[in-house]
């Protein structure tokens, strides 16, 4: 072979290396794909720890003020439906109320579980967001039902500010273990959400906002 033949033999092989360098560098940087078998136990996990469909009942006693029940307050609608089922007990007490214009003596009408109430209350920590979009951490609260996965319907994958990788995942749930309770029509009346979600079973489609960890696919508030 003579020396021009080896110079683009040379050449022809340092250009193949040079494409599959760039070959296997671009592979390096394409993203990870998404399978729905990950996403399913991230999913899974995500329900079994934050899956309690509970009421927002989080400290008790309850004190129900006048003003309240002739307003017809969340609380003054809800807990004498709550005693009717033999959940809550009420008293009439005198009370220190903090409002807006101070701190007042009056009287109230408190409602405190019964023992049949405080086999829903689960003690662990709760989270729920506020309106102004902050997180309320709470120690515990009245539970009613626990979601699972159904399905998931659908994912996309979702721009983020910390450079994660993140995708929003919209799934369908099954319903175990509801409260018998939740079948009152006057629950299920005070209560639209909770009973729009325990009709929803399989059927409703719920998303939550999963992102990639050095354990898999985990929910943001885990």
């Amino acid at each position: 072979m003579n020396t021009s033949q080896n110079t683009a033999q040379i050449t022809s092989i340092t250009a193949f290396f040079s494409v599959c360098t760039l070959l296997t560098l671009c592979a390096c940087n394409n993203p990870i794909d998404i399978k729905d078998h990950d996403l399913t136990l991230g999913m899974n996990q995500y329900l079994e720890q934050r899956g309690d469909l509970c009421l927002a009942k989080n400290s008790w006693p309850i004190d129900v003020t006048q003003r309240e029940m002739q307003s017809s307050a969340r609380n003054a609608l809800q807990l004498p439906v709550m005693e009717k089922l033999g959940l809550v007990s009420s008293a009439i007490i005198t009370a220190d109320m903090r409002d807006e214009d101070g701190t007042h003596t009056m009287t109230v009408k408190r409602f405190s579980l019964t023992d049949t109430g405080k086999k829903y209350y689960l003690t662990q920590e709760m989270r729920s967001m506020r309106a102004d979009g902050s997180t309320k951490i709470d120690q515990g609260d009245l539970c009613v039902a626990k979601l699972s996965l159904d399905k998931i319907v659908k994912w996309e994958e979702i721009k983020s500010d910390d450079h994660k990788r993140r995708v929003q995942v919209t799934y369908s749930y099954k319903i175990n273990s509801a409260a018998p309770w939740t079948k009152d029509a006057d629950i299920q009346k005070v209560f639209p959400m909770v009973a729009h979600i325990l009709q929803g079973e399989n059927t409703m489609q719920l998303q939550e906002t999963l992102k990639m960890s050095d354990h898999g696919w985990i929910a943001n508030e885990l």
